[in-house]
């Protein structure tokens, strides 16, 4: 089963895995689950890194390079994922969260993530 991982979780596997819940590390490990990071997710990442956030002070090369060399694989943003965006609801505002659940939809996956605001969503959102 495929799984497209929240930017912060994304985040948390490869610097603080820690952090994680005992959920979403059972997911992510599952052999039978195949995690995906979106375009959007390292598009968020060098964004706020270059904006000096403090919770995003990773380096997005070696960051990708990590999830490649560890199986994950990538969601490119294509057009059909930006025209589901118009489609849902405005629970919460971030562009980079409602990409992410748009191309959840699309691709039929659930959106692990552990941010609350998204759970008003429904079906993709898995908190975890």
């Amino acid at each position: 089963m495929s799984l497209l991982v929240d930017t912060h979780l994304v985040l948390w596997a490869a610097y603080a895995p820690e952090r994680l819940s005992q959920i979403a590390r059972a997911r992510l490990e599952d052999e039978g689950h195949h995690p995906h990071v979106s375009a959007a997710s390292i598009w968020e990442i060098v964004i706020k890194t270059g904006l000096g956030r403090p919770d995003f002070q990773v380096d997005p090369v070696t960051l990708r390079a990590g999830l490649v060399r560890n199986g994950w694989a990538e969601l490119p943003i294509m057009t059909s994922h930006t025209l589901q965006v118009a489609d849902l609801p405005l629970h919460h505002a971030d562009p980079f969260d409602r990409i992410l659940i748009a191309q959840a939809r699309h691709e039929g996956w659930p959106l692990l993530t552990a941010d609350r605001a998204l759970n008003p969503y429904g079906p993709p959102v898995e908190l975890v």
